[in-house]
C-alpha cells in the first residue's frame, strides 16, 4: 500500500504542477492538448519508475526516463510552477520538498 500512496502523491503533484502551468502561463482554463498530453505521459512514468517506493523527486533521480524533448517541457513546466506551488498548493508542496531533501 505504501509503494501505490508514494506514486499516486507524485502523479498529484504532477498534475497539479502541470495545471498550473497551464492556467496560469498559458492562461487556459482547461489543459491544452501539449499539458494533457505531457500530464499523461508523467503518470505513465510514475507508473513505471522503477524505485517505487523509494522514489525521490525526478530531478535527483539517477534514471531519467522521459525522452529529452518531453524531459524539457516538464522542466520548464516545474521550473514556472515549483516556486508557486508553495502559494498555490502548499501540502503538496512541502511534501515534494521534503522528498528532495529525505
Amino acid at each position: 500500500m505504501h509503494k501505490l500512496l508514494r506514486i499516486q502523491e507524485e502523479k498529484k503533484t504532477v498534475e497539479l504542477m502541470i495545471r498550473l502551468y497551464c492556467r496560469h502561463k498559458e492562461g487556459n482554463r482547461e489543459l491544452c492538448e501539449s499539458c494533457r498530453q505531457l500530464l499523461e505521459y508523467a503518470q505513465e512514468r510514475l507508473s513505471r519508475c522503477p524505485f517505487q517506493e523509494k522514489k525521490k523527486t525526478c530531478r535527483l533521480c539517477t534514471v531519467h526516463c522521459y525522452k529529452p524533448q518531453l524531459r524539457r517541457q516538464m522542466q520548464t513546466v516545474m521550473k514556472y510552477a515549483g516556486p508557486r506551488m508553495i502559494i498555490h498548493h502548499p501540502i503538496a508542496a512541502i511534501r515534494h520538498l521534503w522528498r528532495e531533501f529525505h
